[in-house]
């Protein structure tokens, strides 16, 4: 556990919403998890709901680095690197802890689109996609924003189905659509560049 009060607090916050779910933690809870008084508590967040946004945006960048991290040291020629998603999808399934998507997760229990924390949860999803779409165009896709959208609409597929099913099937299973996607999709003519 780290010392510093803000990060015990975030820290034993990021695991308790992962592993039981927003709404069933309480403050009281994470207060004990974390050794941190309450006071400190509402110095560093003025509530709740200030905690969980803060934990989403950790969370965020952490699984976002993971992704370029994954796409980085991929095998993948620079044509299919996108499907690397679903290589590291099914890595993601084989782990003792996994609970599905945090951010699915809380969209679910903050089915308002309003509330800051299906806002961050959403903004999460879109940030995916921008990356896939950077992916796809760099492979020279046409459409590579359509792409990138059904792509990430297969990953978070495989998520549940992983969480539903107890199994990494889901991530290959999904995968195989991805290819199929992609094999059917129309890519840029490169012309051979002029004489001088």
């Amino acid at each position: 556990m780290p010392s510093n009060a803000r990060e015990r607090l975030l820290t034993a916050a990021e695991r308790l919403f992962y592993e039981e779910g927003i709404r069933a933690v309480g403050v009281e809870r994470i207060l004990s998890e974390s050794g941190v008084g309450r006071a400190s508590f509402y110095r560093h967040f003025p509530s709740k709901d200030d905690l969980v946004v803060e934990v989403l945006r950790r969370r965020d960048a952490a699984w976002r680095s993971w992704l370029t991290d994954t796409v980085e040291a991929s095998p993948r020629g620079t044509d299919d690197l996108a499907l690397a998603l679903f290589d590291g999808l099914a890595e993601r399934f084989a782990a003792a802890d996994f609970r599905g998507c945090a951010f699915i997760n809380t969209m679910v229990e903050e089915a308002d689109p309003a509330s800051p924390a299906h806002r961050v949860a959403a903004e999460h999803k879109e940030k995916v996609i921008e990356y896939l779409d950077g992916l796809l165009a760099a492979a020279g896709y046409r459409g590579h924003r359509t792409l990138a959208g059904q792509l990430a609409l297969l990953g978070d597929g495989a998520i549940v189905a992983a969480l539903r099913e107890r199994t990494t099937d889901a991530a290959p299973r999904a995968r195989a659509v991805a290819e199929a996607l992609l094999a059917t999709a129309e890519r840029e003519e490169h012309l051979p560049l002029p004489d001088c």
